[in-house]
């Protein structure tokens, strides 16, 4: 089914490890943090964008590890160019990076 308010993309996500600056637990499909995929020298003017991260074969992604999953991000005009493959970008809660991820493919 085609939603034209949503941006899908499949992403390598890692996450950082607790003892890194990660999360103390992880997180289930669902979850919706920050993106940011410039960081600005002005931290007042961080720009985030609003997505969820989907699991497909896995229900729970812990600190430290790397998977491949679905994001489904809100289409704004700002955040279309950068919906390429190899575009990498930060997993925030707040101003804090909590992993990391890269866009292998966008979906039509």
């Amino acid at each position: 089914m085609i939603n034209n308010n949503l941006i899908i993309v499949k992403a390598r996500i890692s996450m950082k490890k607790t003892d890194e600056g990660g999360r103390r637990s992880g997180f289930k499909s669902g979850y919706r943090p920050n993106h940011v995929f410039e960081m600005p020298e002005d931290l007042h003017k961080l720009k985030t964008y609003i997505g969820d991260i989907q699991f497909e074969d896995q229900e729970f992604i812990a600190p430290g590890e790397t998977k491949i999953v679905t994001v489904r991000f809100l289409r704004v005009p700002q955040i279309e160019h950068y919906m390429k493959v190899g575009q990498k970008w930060l997993i925030n809660e707040g101003a804090k990076t909590l992993g990391f991820g890269e866009i292998l493919d966008v979906y039509p």
